[in-house]
């Protein structure tokens, strides 16, 4: 699971670079073409997009660097933790399957939750049996942990 986010971050930052390193530098040209740049709505644009490509590729690199340093045997094997897929069963018995996963890769309809999320929280460290319980703007909802697969079991 690491390797797989470490790719993708890398792939991510390769494509902003190929954009800050050669597209852009190419729009700027253009727009300098065009004149008076104190005027030059093109030309702010795309300045404007060089900064923000330069923040985004920093804000990548640190993730990056602070992924390559997880130590996955410091993840939990007997309760919830980081990468683990987890069934809960909820008051009206209907099952529901979560995988905890890092904030940038939660997508709750794919069924993908943050370690950091209300919910995600709430699993973590649980073991098969706990009872979870978790407070909602509607009120706190309250779940069985039926099943708990770490990312150690599926290596």
């Amino acid at each position: 699971m690491k390797d797989r986010i470490l790719k993708r971050f890398s792939d991510q930052i390769a494509a902003l670079e190929r954009e800050l390193r050669f597209e852009l530098p190419k729009e700027i040209q253009r727009a300098r073409e065009h004149g008076d740049l104190r005027e030059n709505a093109e030309y702010k644009a795309a300045r404007e997009r060089q900064g923000i490509l330069n923040t985004q590729i920093a804000m990548l690199k640190k993730r990056v660097g602070e992924i390559s340093m997880m130590n996955l045997d410091r993840i939990p094997r007997d309760r919830a933790g980081f990468g683990s897929t987890v069934h809960l069963r909820g008051a009206n018995g209907d099952t529901i399957i979560y995988q905890l996963v890092m904030p940038e890769d939660a997508d709750a309809d794919k069924g993908m939750i943050s370690t950091s999320s209300p919910i995600g929280r709430a699993i973590l460290n649980k073991e098969e049996g706990d009872e979870i319980k978790v407070t909602t703007p509607n009120g706190v909802r309250r779940f069985e942990l039926v099943k708990v697969t770490t990312i150690h079991d599926e290596e």
